[in-house]
């Protein structure tokens, strides 16, 4: 009995190390693949002629077209930052800080972040879905047989235009949050709308918005290629374009909170933010 006991943890842990060292070698495999896809997306945008018209295509898809969920969040994110923030600060009686609270907030986190994975959620999956369904369908294909780079006519555009905006809609992300906040304070919670904006002006620098536009456009890079990627490679049919597209924005949000952490350290650190 103690025999086959051994011989039955023995084979489960044989099996196990072998699942893992599949899976180690996948994942090995699928970032090598992803280097090797923003490498060529890289060498296309240096060495070919830009689509502008493309270009301006995602610029309004990716920008203009998310404005109003971005307004939309950083208004409400805060509402209930400013909300918290007062139910923190008055017991003891220092309510005058808020506005430091709620613009250092949403300048150097919360507008970024919430600015990438919004936009992640909207306009990342419908990248990866739209890419995908060209896959499946051989339009990609048929871009090559009639000599035009797919990279340099779908992916470049995406890329480029997603890094370029999302620090515009950051921008409004975070006015539209001090904005709540303000109307918060002043219409109901009687705060001094002269505290309010005085403690913005003394205590909160450029360089905290700086730092919140540099992380945004790395979010806007990350969410982009991430999701061009998924779809390029999609397979499967109409199935494999709905598992690319959840596994996108999946992904895309982990890796903008991962970012998030190492970028914030990384400006710190260098005194940019």
């Amino acid at each position: 009995m103690l025999i086959n006991a051994l011989n039955y943890i023995g084979r489960k842990t044989i099996d196990a190390t072998h699942w893992l060292a599949d899976e180690f070698l996948n994942l090995c495999s699928s970032i090598g693949e992803f280097l090797f896809f923003l490498a060529t997306t890289l060498r296309v945008f240096f060495t070919t002629r830009l689509k502008f018209s493309k270009l301006i295509e995602q610029l309004m898809r990716v920008g203009v077209e998310s404005s109003s969920i971005i307004f939309l969040t950083g208004f409400s994110t805060g509402l209930a930052l400013a909300l918290q923030t007062y139910i923190g600060f008055h017991r003891f009686g220092i309510e005058e800080f808020i506005g430091t609270v709620v613009a250092l907030g949403m300048t150097r986190e919360l507008g970024p972040v919430l600015t990438g994975l919004m936009v992640t959620g909207r306009c990342g999956s419908a990248m990866a879905a739209e890419l995908g369904t060209m896959e499946i369908t051989e339009q990609i294909d048929a871009l090559k047989t009639l000599s035009i780079n797919p990279f340099q006519y779908l992916i470049v555009p995406r890329i480029l235009a997603s890094t370029l905006i999302l620090p515009f809609l950051a921008i409004f992300s975070m006015a539209f949050g001090i904005l709540g906040g303000y109307m918060l304070c002043v219409y109901s919670l009687d705060i001094s709308p002269d505290a309010y904006m005085s403690s913005i002006k003394e205590f909160v620098e450029f360089s905290d918005i700086k730092g919140g536009l540099i992380k945004s456009s790395f979010f806007g890079f990350i969410l982009s290629s991430i999701s061009s990627y998924n779809g390029y490679i999609t397979t499967g049919g109409a199935r494999g374009v709905g598992i690319t597209t959840t596994r996108s924005v999946v992904l895309g949000s982990i890796l903008i909170l991962i970012a998030n952490y190492f970028l914030s350290s990384i400006l710190f650190q260098t005194g940019i933010s």
